[in-house]
C-alpha cells in the first residue's frame, strides 16, 4: 500500500506489548497518532490506555511468556481490526540481580519475558502478515546492555543479546515480506526509573551521555515509526541505536575529573 506521507499510518494494525506506560506507552501513542489502529496488552488491567487524536489504544490482557497467549494476542487483534502491520516487542526489564546466588526460576522469568516472549509473538504476528500484501514489520526493543554489560544484570545481558541475535535471524527467514528490525536503546528517562537515575529525572547521570541528556519514551517512539514506515523499506535486520551516542568511557570520565585534558 502506497501512502502520500510515510508518517501516515491511517489503515494500519499496531501491536505493541507492555504498551500500557513507560515507553510502551509512548509508542502506542504515537501510533494512534499517526492514524493507526492499536492493539496493547499487559499482565492487568491499567488505569489508563495511551491515547491520541480522540482514540485510544485497545488494551488485551496478555502474559505473552506464554505462547498460547501470545497466539491469542495476535488473534484478537486481526479479528478485531482485519490485520496486523506492526508489532513492536517492549514488553521487557529486569530488577538487578547477583549472578552468583540468583536463583533458577529468577533466570528463567527474566529470559521468558526478554527473549522467549518477543519469538511467541513475533511468530504468531508472522502467520498473518506472510501472507498479506504488503507484508509487515517487526520491530525488537533492545538495550545497550546486549553490547555494554552491566553488574548485576547477566540474565538480562544475556536474553538481551539474545533478542539482538533472533532479529537479525529472523530478518533473514522473514524477508521479503516480513521485515524485523531491532533498536538499542540506552539511558531512558520515565517514571518507574527515579529508582535507578534518581529523583532529578536524570540529571546525574546525563554528563556521562554525549547528548548530554537522557533519552525520553518519546525518542524511542518516533525510531519505531521510522523503521515501520515506507521510509524504511529497505531496512531488514538492523539494530538503531538510540542511546545517545552511548556513554563516555570511564578512562575519559576518570581523567577529566582529575583535570586532565579535555
Amino acid at each position: 500500500m502506497h501512502i502520500d506521507s510515510p508518517w501516515d499510518f491511517t489503515g494500519r494494525v499496531a501491536l505493541v506489548t507492555g504498551g500500557t506506560k513507560g515507553i510502551g506507552a509512548a509508542i502506542a501513542g504515537a501510533f494512534l497518532g499517526a492514524g493507526a489502529e492499536v492493539v496493547v496488552c499487559g499482565r492487568t488491567t491499567p488505569d489508563a490506555l495511551p491515547s491520541a487524536g480522540g482514540r485510544e489504544a485497545l488494551f488485551v490482557p496478555a502474559d505473552v511468556r506464554d505462547p498460547a497467549a501470545a497466539s491469542a494476542l495476535v488473534d484478537t487483534a486481526v479479528e478485531r481490526f482485519g490485520g496486523l502491520d506492526v508489532l513492536v516487542n517492549n514488553a521487557g526489564g529486569s530488577p538487578d540481580a547477583d549472578a552468583a546466588t540468583v536463583s533458577p526460576r529468577f533466570v528463567e522469568k527474566v529470559v521468558a519475558l526478554n527473549l522467549l516472549a518477543p519469538f511467541y509473538v513475533a511468530q504468531a504476528a508472522h502467520r498473518v502478515m506472510r501472507d498479506q500484501e504488503d507484508g509487515g514489520s517487526v520491530v525488537n526493543i533492545g538495550s545497550v546492555s546486549a553490547h555494554d554489560p552491566q553488574p548485576g544484570t547477566a540474565a538480562y545481558t544475556a536474553a538481551k543479546a539474545g533478542l539482538l541475535a533472533l532479529t537479525r535471524a529472523l530478518a533473514l527467514e522473514w524477508a521479503p515480506a516480513v521485515r524485523v528490525n531491532h533498536i538499542t536503546t540506552g539511558l531512558i528517562r520515565t517514571p518507574g526509573a527515579a529508582s535507578v537515575y534518581g529523583a532529578d529525572g536524570g540529571a546525574s547521570v546525563a554528563g556521562v551521555i554525549p547528548m548530554r541528556r537522557m533519552a525520553v519514551p518519546e525518542d524511542v517512539a518516533r525510531a519505531c515509526l521510522f523503521l515501520a514506515s515506507e521510509l524504511s523499506g529497505y531496512v531488514n535486520g538492523a539494530d538503531l541505536a538510540v542511546h545517545g551516542g552511548g556513554e563516555f568511557p570511564a578512562r575519559y570520565l576518570a581523567v577529566k575529573a582529575a583535570g586532565g585534558p579535555e
